[in-house]
């Protein structure tokens, strides 16, 4: 049996769980800026850190969820994600509109990695 690993947990939720090999990470979202860029940039630092912590990285990226407040910011989300994701390690991806848990969230990052 594989041990199911929890960090940074409080009584809702863990930002991080590790079952064998497989990570998986809470949404993460960006601090309140103005602009979905950098909502996006931030929630991405986010998923570095976790990934890092976890024994992973985005290069090992195996599924990301991205839910945006407005699909009409699609395009500027996806402008920093293609710059953010690394050549040849793309993820398989779902991205959808969504009505967030701050109105002021434009964009939230949920993401399974493998471990290094």
């Amino acid at each position: 049996m594989q041990i199911i690993e929890r960090k940074q947990t409080s009584q809702r939720m863990s930002q991080i769980v590790i079952h064998g090999n497989t990570v998986y990470l809470a949404g993460q979202v960006g601090e309140h800026h103005h602009s979905v860029s950098d909502q996006t940039r931030d929630a991405l630092a986010r998923v570095d850190a976790l990934l890092e912590q976890a024994g992973s990285s985005k290069e090992h990226l195996l599924q990301a969820t991205i839910w945006l407040a407005d699909m009409a910011d699609f395009a500027a989300m996806n402008a920093v994600w293609d710059a953010w994701v690394p050549e040849g390690h793309a993820p398989a991806r779902a991205c959808g509109e969504a009505k967030l848990a701050d109105p002021r969230l434009l964009v939230e990052v949920i993401a399974v990695a493998a471990r290094e």
